[in-house]
């Protein structure tokens, strides 16, 4: 059974692509800082004897030194990582004139610097194992100028400029490098929009509709798949449209 690690997989976005991919036929190992109540439901929800497990782990990949011996726990419980989902990230706003200079650094150290560490143990794991997927979750940010949002459309380029020379750096190895790169995705926070402002979203896009977590989660099932073997250095774009 292939083995597959989701950071900020506990809830959300993260937590959507982990059950997809348990339903997929992988062996999930959800990463966040604590548990949830939705991670321990969807563990709970398993079927009986299915082969497929959900799995969580806690660790707070902010804690840069803790990275490399996580790794290698995973690597002793469950044996090779064949992907790795880099999904976890804070996504705080604000007009970079006025943001505290601790809040700049907080977004850029967990948006950029934990995912390029997190992936450098796995890389070498992989290399060992024989190759696997890496999928990256960016944002339609990292192309697309939205006001309010500078540093955290600062961190999320990086990881489409990361996902792209990572891609040439360890193709010769059998490793896949690709990025998703979400729209604004239907979840309880947009319901919390105002009307016009929700209304404004969805009107912006060709679709005419907001993308919901299963999109995403399919995008990235997708390329962990063998029909995407030949796909890496590559950014999806799942938005409806939006940047059409």
């Amino acid at each position: 059974m292939l083995t597959v690690v989701v950071t900020g997989g506990s809830r959300g976005l993260g937590l959507g692509i982990a059950c997809q991919l348990v339903t997929a036929g992988y062996r999930v190992v959800a990463i966040a800082r604590r548990r949830s109540e939705a991670i321990d439901k969807a563990i709970r929800d398993q079927k009986p004897h299915h082969s497929a497990q959900l799995n969580f782990r806690a660790c707070d990949l902010a804690d840069i030194a803790s990275i490399r011996g996580l790794i290698k726990h995973l690597r002793q419980e469950f044996g090779p990582i064949y992907g790795l989902v880099n999904n976890a990230g804070i996504g705080s706003s604000g007009i970079l004139t006025m943001m505290p200079d601790t809040q700049i650094a907080q977004l850029v150290h967990l948006n950029a610097l934990s995912p390029l560490i997190l992936t450098k143990y796995v890389v070498r794991a992989m290399m060992t194992d024989g190759g696997g997927r890496i999928v990256n979750i960016a944002s339609i940010v990292s192309f697309a100028g939205y006001s309010g949002l500078s540093v955290y459309s600062a961190t999320k380029a990086s990881i489409v400029g990361f996902t792209r020379s990572l891609a040439r750096e360890i193709g010769s190895l059998a490793i896949n490098v690709n990025a998703v790169a979400p729209g604004f995705i239907d979840t309880d926070m947009t319901h919390n929009l105002s009307g016009h402002k929700r209304e404004q979203v969805v009107r912006r896009s060709a679709l005419h509709r907001l993308v919901n977590v299963d999109d995403v989660a399919n995008a990235v099932e997708f390329l962990l798949s063998d029909k995407a073997k030949n796909i890496t250095g590559t950014v999806l774009t799942v938005d409806a449209g939006n940047t059409a």
